[in-house]
């Protein structure tokens, strides 16, 4: 994603509210594009980069956006931080093509695992990354985005069976259940 490109993404996020209700109870504001495209993981969490992405339909409409962080907190940890479809393309297939096509980007890329954070309570996200493979590791509470404080289920998916959540596990202390 280019700096040209965050009015698009703004009108994107005012015209596919959803998400945004259902993790914040209101609408993006105003500078959220501007906000998604600067934001990086916090200063103290090691990766290698960060990349945003716009996703398009063949006649070059946008139709999604996602955010990755790679190498985050170990070496082959690919962290989903954003991952939104507009609402219009969901139940049709979209959202599955989409993560397919990341998850095979991050495998070659070296990636071992995928990674992310569902709010509990967004029942749609909660089955989609499950239906995809992801698994629960922990819950992290006090989460607030927007005007409020959730809880996140963070998730995980090998991308290969010697990659296991044990192995992740014991990379990265914070995602321990007990943490």
């Amino acid at each position: 994603m280019r700096a040209a490109e965050v009015p698009e993404l703004q009108r994107f996020f005012e015209a596919n509210p959803e998400y945004f209700h259902t993790v914040g109870d209101q609408a993006p504001g105003p500078a959220e594009a501007q906000q998604e495209f600067e934001d990086r993981p916090p200063a103290e969490f090691s990766y290698s980069r960060h990349q945003a992405a716009l996703i398009r339909d063949t006649q070059g409409q946008l139709s999604g956006v996602y955010v990755i962080s790679w190498d985050l907190f170990a070496a082959g940890v690919c962290h989903i931080g954003l991952f939104l479809i507009a609402t219009a393309l969901h139940g049709q297939g979209a959202a599955q093509e989409l993560s397919a096509g990341l998850e095979a980007m991050a495998r070659a890329q070296g990636c071992r695992w995928l990674r992310l954070g569902v709010v509990r309570g967004n029942a749609r996200a909660e089955r989609f990354w499950a239906a995809q493979g992801f698994v629960e590791l922990r819950q992290r509470h006090g989460v607030t985005i927007g005007r409020r404080v959730n809880s996140l289920r963070v998730m995980l998916k090998p991308l290969a069976a010697e990659h296991t959540v044990a192995d992740y596990l014991a990379l990265v202390a914070r995602d321990r259940p007990e943490a």
